[in-house]
C-alpha cells in the first residue's frame, strides 16, 4: 500500500504488516503516514470484520528509526503539528487511527516491541504476544516520553504506578511480564496464528454489535455513569432495530450459525 506498510484483505480480515525487516521494522515518517492511511481506508470497508497488525521478520517494531528520520531535519517538527479536525499529529494518528476503525483490531507481537512499537500495539483493541517478546517504553532511554498516544493507552490498561515505572525506567520486559502487568490480554508462542484464530471467533458475532461495543468502551470509559448509561441505551436501541441483530436472534433460536450482513455503519 505504501512504503514498508503492506495491507491485504481476505475473508473479511485485513492483514496490516510493518514490512522493514532489515531494520526490525523501525518506523520512518512514510511508515507512520502509511499506517494512518491504511486505517482511514479500512474504516470505510463495511465488509471488514477484523484487522491484524503485525511485523515481518524478527520483530514487531523496534520503534522510531531516529537516524532515518533525522536525515531530514524538517520531518520531526512538521510531524508534531496536529491536524485540527482530528486532534492528532502524524505520530499520534499512526496509533489512534486504529481506535476509529469500527472493527476489532488485534496486534500480534513478536520479537522487539519498543517505543513507538509499543504505542502502535496499544492502539489496537486486543493484543497477543509471544512469551519471549521484548517490550519497552523505550523513549525514556533517549530522554523522551511516549507521545504517540501512549500515555492515554497506558492509563487505560495499567495503574498509574506501573505506567510511571515503565515510562521512567524504560526497562525491557518479556511478553509474559507484559501480560501480567495488563498490557496484553493473551500470550501465545505463535501470536499471529492466535490472532487469526481470535479474528475468526469475532467474525461469528454481529459486526454491528462489535462496532457498537468498541465505540461505547472507547468513548465512555472515563465518563460519568449517567452519560455511559445514556450511550448504552442509544446504541442498544439502534442494534435492536438493525438487520444483524435480527439475523443473530433467528440463528440462535434455530441453533444455526448466523450469516451476517455487512456492517451498517
Amino acid at each position: 500500500m505504501s512504503a514498508h506498510i503492506d495491507v491485504a484483505v481476505s475473508d473479511g480480515t485485513a492483514d496490516v504488516r510493518l514490512d522493514r525487516p532489515d531494520k526490525l521494522n523501525g518506523l520512518t515518517m512514510p511508515m507512520l503516514r502509511g499506517l494512518a492511511s491504511a486505517a482511514h481506508r479500512l474504516r470505510a470497508d463495511r465488509s471488514l470484520r477484523a484487522v491484524i497488525l503485525s511485523g515481518t521478520g524478527d520483530s514487531f517494531c523496534a520503534g522510531l528509526d531516529f537516524k532515518t528520520v533525522s536525515a531530514d531535519p524538517k520531518q520531526l517538527p512538521l510531524g508534531m503539528v496536529p491536524r485540527p479536525w482530528r486532534g492528532t499529529n502524524v505520530f499520534q494518528e499512526a496509533c489512534w487511527a486504529w481506535r476509529r476503525v469500527p472493527v476489532p483490531v488485534i496486534a500480534a507481537v513478536h520479537g522487539h516491541c519498543y517505543g513507538g512499537g509499543v504505542q502502535i500495539a496499544l492502539g489496537a483493541d486486543l493484543r497477543v504476544t509471544a512469551p519471549d517478546a521484548k517490550w519497552s517504553v523505550l523513549e525514556g532511554k533517549w530522554g523522551l516520553i511516549p507521545d504517540m498516544t501512549g500515555v492515554r493507552a497506558l492509563a487505560e490498561l495499567v495503574g498509574i504506578e506501573t505506567a510511571k515505572r515503565l515510562t521512567m525506567t524504560a526497562e525491557i520486559i518479556s511478553g509474559e511480564e507484559a501480560a501480567r502487568l495488563g498490557l496484553v490480554g493473551q500470550v501465545d508462542p505463535e501470536p499471529y496464528a492466535a490472532a487469526r484464530d481470535l479474528a475468526g471467533q469475532l467474525a461469528q458475532r454481529s459486526p454491528d454489535a462489535l462496532a457498537a461495543a468498541k465505540k461505547l468502551f472507547d468513548s465512555r470509559w472515563g465518563s460519568s455513569p449517567r452519560r455511559t448509561f445514556a450511550k448504552e441505551r442509544w446504541e442498544q436501541t439502534k442494534l435492536l432495530m438493525g438487520r444483524n441483530a435480527k439475523i443473530a436472534r433467528k440463528a440462535g433460536l434455530q441453533r444455526e450459525q448466523p450469516v451476517f450482513a455487512p456492517r451498517s455503519r
